[in-house]
């Protein structure tokens, strides 16, 4: 929302009628400091509210299956009915007639309800013998409190979508809407449209003032459909212009030509012992067509686990090798570092390829050594950690980028890397993960990015085995676990909890005490989790990879991590408290050698989305039908959480319903950042500067300012 700087936008909520210091600063806990934030404080949903019927009316129209009612009046008697489960009567006069009002298992509403109590009741009303009732209705107590006070009470409802804030014990959503409503004409009226007219009028738009009116005090569904559609297109409009805007200052730049040919190409794919698939072949192919033009390539290549992103990704090293150039890939822990450059060096033995691997671990003198060579052009690729975005790095002519495991770096970090090409040119960019991104989370965080995917895995990858358990069952589990171990393999255990805690859940240290006095004892066991330092979580790693230990107790710090062939087993337990996604990477950790994998998945699911996770990781190994599945069961959240960090997330627009919204809204950025690059026209001033306050520094936006 731009706001202008009308005084009754900022003011203070403190100076408002009934509010003061103290409850100010109640609502200054909710962020709600300003008439402008009370405005931007949307509902998050609405309920309808019935219109007040007299009893008596009411009474003749009520059928035997129920209706929907809300009737006004005094509370007249009481009534509890003690036992295991109490129930609570009250008795509602408005003088015409009487509702019997009944609470089950909610023994504090005793407290709530006295004779001579006025208030509202509204809920499912059924005809019974004579009389109506109305089972655990909601109540309103009203302002008034007593039938003395009765006439100052409020004006009889009539029938209305009411809206339901986010609110606190302290400030309740009806205070919000109470403090909102005197302001909200006059505060609607006050807020600058950034879309001009015209536009608007193409896309049949509400003026952005009324469309916060009516999603605050809709007076009916249509109007409130017609608010959700603006305020929701504005956010994806705002997300798409801002990448429309990155795109176009990266293709600004220049890129080194990294031509590729035929037979070069044959003498890349040699390189494996194995023959590349198609999906692989046509990925690289999307690649070096990218990297034989001067625009920088800004590439996600998105594959399952296990699918062969980094031979991908080395053959286009490997085109940077061929024009003389240097290239860099950025994984976000040292294990896997060192994993690239064990299978980087294996496939490029016999070369002349000249690679080097960075890290924090290494002595001064080590990275000192590194850079120098960094900076000649003595490496010809350079793997490795955070280390590479020091500094005092530099490269000679850093022509290709690749960053591993995307989701754990964010813009600002690809920035820093894409800056120390050592030349007066931009570093193509490949980005890889092997958690695929749902289609509608391409377009938005990545949408400055050209996808890539590789579906199919390896013709020799074996496959991996589900098996859903209760915790009843778990020692089934473990029985297994060990004969397995006993004939020579490996297995991850993975438990939610680092610690103890008073929600019941499994830990790493317990549960390795209780395993090795138990199930597993005698056998080699570790421990691995997030609080460890890293050089200790390296440590136990490789003992693992080393085969110096039979099996690792840990937390998710293993769901990105070094192959270990001989893991075949995977035992997560507490499975319903994990997303889709996260179990499905668990599992990728196993069977990636000659024998396969087994996944036990140890929960006991107690919602229906609980139940529907478990179904789906147990049905299908397809990362990419499991994204779709954990979007829709868990909503966008996790994925801009977990993806990107600095953006602010959407208050109205929802990714699993808004994807025709947010193509239209995709389809308009594009062509408005074509014939306005830099918002600079004068109408374009409020956008340009909503853009920047929400996005700029996420998004490296500097440039347009």
């Amino acid at each position: 929302m731009e706001v202008s700087a009308t005084p009754i936008l900022e003011t203070k909520v403190e100076s408002l009628h009934g509010i003061g210091p103290a409850r100010a600063l109640l609502f200054a806990a909710l962020e709600l400091r300003t008439v402008g934030d009370l405005l931007r404080h949307l509902p998050f949903r609405h309920e309808f509210e019935h219109a007040e019927e007299e009893v008596a009316a009411a009474a003749l129209l009520v059928p035997p299956e129920g209706a929907n009612l809300a009737v006004r009046g005094e509370i007249v008697a009481v009534r509890v009915t003690p036992g295991r489960k109490p129930r609570i009567e009250a008795t509602l006069s408005d003088g015409s007639g009487t509702v019997r009002l009944v609470f089950f298992n909610a023994p504090w509403m005793k407290s709530k309800f006295h004779p001579g109590l006025r208030g509202i009741a509204e809920g499912k009303a059924k005809s019974r013998s004579g009389y109506i009732e109305m089972s655990n209705p909601k109540w309103t107590s009203l302002a008034s409190g007593t039938a003395e006070n009765a006439a100052t009470e409020p004006a009889s409802r009539e029938a209305r979508l009411r809206p339901v804030y986010a609110a606190s014990e302290s400030v309740s959503s009806a205070l919000i809407e109470q403090t909102l409503a005197p302001l909200l004409l006059p505060a609607c009226a006050a807020i600058q449209d950034p879309l001009p007219a015209a536009y608007r009028e193409l896309h049949a738009l509400p003026i952005l003032g009324d469309a916060y009116r009516a999603f605050h005090a809709p007076r009916d569904l249509d109007e409130l459909a017609a608010a959700r559609r603006r305020l929701a297109y504005d956010e994806l409009l705002t997300l798409q212009l801002a990448v429309a805007i990155r795109r176009r200052l990266r293709e600004d730049g220049g890129a080194s030509v990294l031509a590729t040919s035929p037979r070069l190409e044959r003498e890349i794919f040699a390189r494996f012992p194995f023959k590349l698939t198609a999906e692989q072949v046509r990925a690289f192919h999307e690649i070096a067509t990218d990297l034989g033009h001067s625009t920088p390539m800004n590439r996600l290549l998105q594959g399952d686990v296990g699918a062969g992103k980094t031979a991908v990704a080395l053959s286009a090293m490997l085109l940077a090798k061929s024009s003389g150039a240097q290239s860099a890939i950025m994984a976000p822990t040292e294990l896997l570092a060192e994993q690239h450059l064990r299978s980087i060096s294996k496939f490029l033995e016999g070369s002349n390829v000249r690679v080097a691997l960075l890290t924090g671990s290494l002595s001064a003198s080590q990275r000192a050594a590194l850079r120098v060579k960094a900076k000649s052009g003595e490496i010809d690729m350079l793997i490795g950690t955070h280390a590479l975005l020091t500094d005092a790095l530099e490269f000679q002519h850093l022509a290709l980028a690749v960053i591993d495991e995307q989701h754990r770096f964010g813009v600002a970090q690809r920035a820093v890397l894409r800056s120390k090409s050592g030349v007066d040119r931009t570093p193509h960019m490949l980005v890889m993960t092997a958690t695929p991104i749902p289609r509608t989370l391409a377009l938005t965080v990545y949408g400055d990015l050209d996808v890539s995917v590789i579906r199919a895995k390896p013709m020799d990858r074996q496959k991996i085995h589900t098996r859903l358990l209760p915790s009843a069952r778990a020692d089934e589990a473990y029985q297994f676990l060990r004969t397995r171990i006993e004939q020579g393999e490996q297995a991850f255990i993975v438990v939610p909890a680092v610690e103890n805690s008073d929600l019941g859940l499994k830990a790493v240290a317990t549960h390795l005490t209780f395993l090795q006095q138990g199930a597993l004892h005698g056998l080699r066991l570790a421990s691995m989790h997030g609080q460890m330092k890293s050089e200790e979580r390296d440590a136990t790693m490789t003992r693992f990879l080393n085969h110096e230990l039979d099996a690792l107790v840990a937390t998710v710090v293993i769901e990105v991590g070094v192959d270990v062939p001989n893991a075949t087993v995977m035992v997560v337990e507490h499975a319903e408290r994990f997303g889709l996604a996260q179990l499905h990477q668990l599992r990728g950790r196993v069977g990636r050698g000659t024998k396969g994998g087994v996944a036990i998945l140890i929960g006991d699911a107690t919602t229906d989305d609980g139940h529907a996770r478990l179904e789906a990781i147990r049905s299908t190994d397809d990362g990419f039908k499991i994204a779709e599945l954990d979007l829709a069961i868990r909503g966008p959240g996790e994925f801009f959480g977990a993806r990107q960090s600095g953006l602010p997330p959407f208050v109205v627009a929802d990714l699993t319903r808004d994807l025709p919204l947010l193509e239209l809204a995709r389809r308009d950025a594009v062509a408005w950042i074509a014939r306005s690059p830099r918002l600079a026209a004068p109408e374009e001033v409020l956008l340009r500067r909503k853009i920047l306050h929400l996005y700029g520094e996420a998004f490296g936006l500097g440039d347009v300012a």
